[in-house]
């Protein structure tokens, strides 16, 4: 985005940190999920006492590991697509096609966002088993991923129109 305008690369810019912050809380949920299955295989086969709270944590962190991959994946553009058809069209029209893939993204962010919302707000007073925090901690990584996706997409449909209206080409993450 060498021609790009100012505005368009330091928001570029913001988002690759806000990408790998994400990234960094996805690795740490790893390592501590990896941890404390080492710590469950230790106090079931040495101690002889399972600790029964790490498969409930290993569920809570596998969420956030997952939707916070997803939400990088779409800013980083490495998720997975179908991208046979849209690469045959002339340049006119995979270019089309992207900003409404990305506009379809930014939708299903918001809605995803919208109705993660509720499962957070419904969640609230039911306690997670063995650890003993509100149910809503699962649905809030699904509200982050939607409030992530919808920003990513949707700054990047931005990004595309703002470079179509200034007739300058667009380069994404992750492609050549």
């Amino acid at each position: 985005m060498e021609h790009a305008p100012l505005w368009m690369k330091h928001t570029e810019r913001a988002l690759d940190g806000l990408s790998f912050l994400c990234m960094l809380a996805a690795s740490i949920a790893i390592v501590v999920l990896i941890a404390t299955f080492g710590w469950l295989v230790f106090g079931r086969y040495v101690l002889n006492v399972t600790p029964t709270w790490v498969e409930q944590l290993a569920l809570l962190l596998i969420c956030y590991v997952t939707y916070l991959g997803a939400a990088v994946g779409i800013h980083e553009n490495t998720h997975l697509g179908v991208t046979l058809f849209r690469d045959m069209m002339g340049w006119r029209v995979s270019n089309l096609l992207k900003l409404v893939i990305d506009i379809v993204l930014a939708g299903f962010g918001l809605i995803m966002l919208v109705a993660s919302i509720e499962l957070v707000k419904f969640g609230w007073s039911t306690m997670l088993p063995m650890l003993n925090i509100p149910e809503s901690f699962r649905s809030l990584s699904a509200a982050m991923c939607g409030g992530l996706v919808f920003i990513f997409a949707g700054l990047r449909a931005v990004f595309r129109i703002a470079c179509f209206l200034r007739g300058i080409p667009y380069h994404e993450k992750g492609l050549f």
